[in-house]
């Protein structure tokens, strides 16, 4: 089951790219037909997977290529089940909000379906090597839609995106290398790597570059430069995707391989670790204060709360790992959300600049949809209660703060300041008098919404059942903790 949530977008990718398909919308309906039966294989796993088991379920192990320790070896547990959902999710809502009429749509679609396997394979993969190639792998895709259906800037922020990118999986290959090289390992399966006991200088020595690699995919200050342009440069469905599954492949890198593998030498550093925690979170907020663009607002604004995990992984307690994994789903619902609503507000009037734009709201000639979403979604990543965003923020404070009261109170200061920034753009974009040039706007039709209103449902959803995300992932923050 595991290998068919890797293999069917992925040969739906070969499919759409080889098979010649002159009409788009037949192009992107076999896409969107191939991102449904990903996410129904996906809830079939879920009501299958038991939360109470201990390590990993649905393995999958076969011999690859044995002369360099690298096995095909896959499995499934409640650190990594909510991303795998999340990434299927994603995938869908970002067919589902391309355009119709997108340039040469085969490549394109092939290109999502591709960076949708990438991920999935990551998050599924139990030995680091495959890991690593499934980790390497996603920038490919995602170069590729920046380059060419993104903005006018384009080339240079697909390029710095390939270059950071690259240089973190090299630091992160390096790590791999240097644990099974200390350990005399005959592979890189996971769980045999768990359980070598080194010395704790050695597991810092080796902790160094994996983190290095690691703050670069999240991204964590001061290795976040690359992301702003990314995010600025690429077309909507591509930021849905890079806010909401890319960036949690650091997230989960940070869990898996550097708590999972080096405790020890985790503990040690985890006091640095919190306190670069709340210097980011302030540095991210403080500089989406000062965006003129929308979509630069909520790309700062993912590296503020980004942050957060940093910490809640820092503290390391039961309460603050499960947390973590919820803020990873919860981020994702919301920065998602943020990003489709950004670009329909693109789409409607030609611009992004927070001074170009007011009265939005206006219900007769304005998005009053789009205005009411986005209220919506800047609630939920302010924190209010009722929504996803309060309960993952409050388990990460609750389960933070005990261990590390400084770096906390650093983040409450970022989850308050997320409240003005949001706040800002909501009061100029979308309230006052609706000016002569935007009282022509096109009007949204309702599937143009569709994408929004399925995540503002499960947004409020899981901000009045947590539990239902929760009770994955609860067991294995102890087993990732206690090494069980």
């Amino acid at each position: 089951m595991l290998s068919t949530l890797i293999l069917v977008p992925l040969l739906g990718a070969a499919l759409i790219g080889f098979l010649p398909q002159k009409k788009p919308d037949t192009t992107r309906s076999i896409a969107l037909a191939i991102a449904v039966s990903v996410l129904i294989l996906n809830l079939v796993l879920g009501f299958q997977f038991n939360p109470t088991i201990t390590g990993f379920q649905f393995a999958e192990d076969l011999p690859w290529i044995e002369w360099i320790g690298l096995n095909y070896h896959l499995g499934i547990d409640g650190l990594s089940l909510p991303l795998v959902f999340l990434n299927s999710l994603l995938t869908l809502i970002a067919i589902a909000s391309s355009s119709k009429s997108i340039e040469r749509p085969r490549l394109y679609y092939s290109m999502l379906l591709l960076l949708s396997a990438g991920a999935a394979g990551a998050f599924l993969a139990q030995d680091l090597l495959l890991f690593f190639l499934f980790y390497e792998l996603e920038i490919i895709p995602l170069y590729f839609l920046i380059a060419i259906w993104g903005g006018k800037r384009r080339g240079y922020a697909a390029m710095k995106f390939l270059l950071y990118t690259a240089f973190s999986g090299i630091l992160v290959l390096a790590s791999f290398l240097g644990l099974v090289w200390l350990t005399g390992a005959s592979s890189f399966d996971y769980e045999p790597l768990r359980t070598q006991n080194l010395a704790v200088n050695s597991q810092l020595l080796l902790l160094a570059p994996l983190l290095i690699g690691i703050f670069i995919k999240i991204p964590i200050f001061p290795f976040h430069t690359w992301l702003p342009d990314a995010h600025v440069e690429a077309s909507t469905p591509i930021s849905v995707l890079l806010a909401g599954v890319l960036l949690k492949l650091g997230t989960y890198a940070l869990l898996r391989f550097a708590v999972g593998l080096f405790l020890e030498g985790w503990v040690v550093l985890a006091p640095w670790m919190a306190i670069l925690a709340g210097i980011s979170a302030l540095y991210g907020a403080s500089c989406a204060i000062a965006q003129k663009d929308m979509k630069k607002v909520v790309a700062y604004s993912s590296i503020a709360h980004m942050a957060y995990i940093l910490l809640a992984a820092s503290a390391t307690t039961r309460l603050s790992i499960t947390a973590a994994v919820f803020q990873m789903v919860s981020h994702g619902l919301i920065s998602a959300l943020l990003f489709l609503l950004v670009g329909v507000v693109y789409n409607k009037t030609g611009t992004r600049d927070v001074d170009s734009l007011t009265g939005l709201l206006n219900p007769e000639k304005g998005l009053p949809v789009t205005g009411g979403l986005m209220i919506l979604g800047v609630m939920a990543s302010s924190g209010l209660p009722g929504m996803v965003g309060f309960i993952s923020e409050f388990l990460v404070f609750r389960g933070s703060f005990p261990i590390f009261p400084i770096p906390t109170l650093l983040c409450l200061v970022g989850t308050g300041l997320t409240a003005v920034y949001f706040l800002l753009v909501i009061n100029k974009v979308f309230f006052g008098r609706l000016t002569e040039s935007l009282s022509q706007l096109p009007k949204v039709r309702w599937v143009e919404h569709v994408p929004a209103f399925a995540l503002m449902t499960l947004i409020i959803t899981f901000g009045i059942q947590p539990s239902w995300v929760v009770h994955w992932s609860e067991v294995q923050a102890v087993t990732l903790l206690t090494g069980g």
